[in-house]
């Protein structure tokens, strides 16, 4: 599966370490991410990672581009509530866009443990049923 990998400044610790800890699972998907978060992930797990633009200078726009052509099937989006965001609009219409084509997304940590459990348990399959149908 095609997975996307993005966080916010403040929660980019979070999700490399969320990566480091299920390595033996994304070792298994095709993963895709947004410039800074990609390249620490990279770094730090030797994992293969197709890297986008940054998210404000695009990337958010690029993974919801990929989402739009059905070739997207799973996103980590570590958001910091507390923080305003410049490319908010881009953040908005990206959760819009895995809503509208039922992309699973995870926001935080606790959401994304259960969809990559989910994910390694082969209870998101559908998505490998339907995906390049359309």
């Amino acid at each position: 599966m095609k997975i996307a990998l993005i966080a916010h400044d403040r929660k980019k610790d979070h999700l490399v370490q969320f990566v480091i800890a299920y390595r033996h699972i994304f070792e298994e998907h095709d993963l895709f991410a947004t410039g800074t978060t990609g390249q620490r992930i990279m770094d730090e797990t030797g994992l293969d990672i197709t890297l986008l633009r940054s998210g404000p200078l695009g990337g958010d726009q690029q993974i919801g581009a990929m989402i739009a052509n059905n070739d997207m099937d799973m996103v980590f989006f570590f958001r910091d509530p507390l923080t305003a965001q410049p490319h908010e609009p881009d953040v908005t219409a990206l959760i819009r866009l895995c809503d509208l084509y039922h992309i699973p997304l995870a926001t935080n940590m606790g959401t994304a443990e259960i969809l990559l459990k989910g994910l390694d348990a082969g209870l998101v399959d559908w998505r490998l049923i339907q995906e390049r149908r359309q």
